[in-house]
């Protein structure tokens, strides 16, 4: 495995993400900060005076990170599985349907619907649907949805600990070690 690949491809993701962010920062500070936001130097006010543009990007950047890495480690990988319009799941590593979330905030009951469907959907598939969540600050009805829905739900150093084990590489740190790199 070469780490110096891994860690040139999942930097592109960042600077392109980077490159993206520039034009949308905004003054403030705060301590709530995650590792993804640390990387573009974010705060928590500028990311609240823009929820669904922050959520939305930062998701992406989060899900792209996560399935480059697991492209680029597991000769197991494949990509998402898809059923109609729907894509019930970002990826797959051999018998894991991952999806992943930067957090997840919506307790609208279509999402809580969604999140229950796909899960079975993916057990009735022979997969153990697996969620990795970044945030921590879930909310929790839709945190139960998940696991109602035969989710294996993980957050935070969790979902850290569970990508770490599955592909040898430490993103947690290696996400550290960028702070600020790609900051406005």
């Amino acid at each position: 495995m070469n780490f110096d690949i891994i860690s040139s491809s999942l930097e592109e993701v960042l600077r392109q993400y980077g490159l993206s962010f520039a034009a949308k920062k905004f003054g403030g500070e705060s301590l709530q900060v995650d590792d993804l936001m640390l990387v573009f130097g974010l705060t928590q006010e500028a990311k609240t005076r823009n929820k669904q543009y922050w959520g939305r990007e930062l998701g992406m950047c989060w899900q792209r990170l996560v399935t480059e890495l697991f492209r680029q480690t597991r000769k197991d990988f494949s990509g998402s599985i898809r059923e109609g319009a729907d894509e019930i799941c970002d990826l797959v590593v051999g018998n894991d349907a991952i999806d992943t979330k930067y957090r997840i905030g919506s307790g609208d009951s279509g999402t809580l619907k969604k999140f229950r469907q796909y899960g079975l959907r993916l057990q009735q598939l022979g997969y153990r649907p697996v969620l990795l969540v970044l945030r921590d600050d879930n909310l929790p009805a839709a945190i139960a949805a998940c696991v109602s829905g035969g989710w294996t739900v993980t957050t935070g150093q969790e979902t850290y600990r569970y990508i770490h084990e599955a592909t040898g590489f430490d993103l947690q740190s290696w996400l550290r070690a960028r702070k600020n790199q790609f900051a406005g």
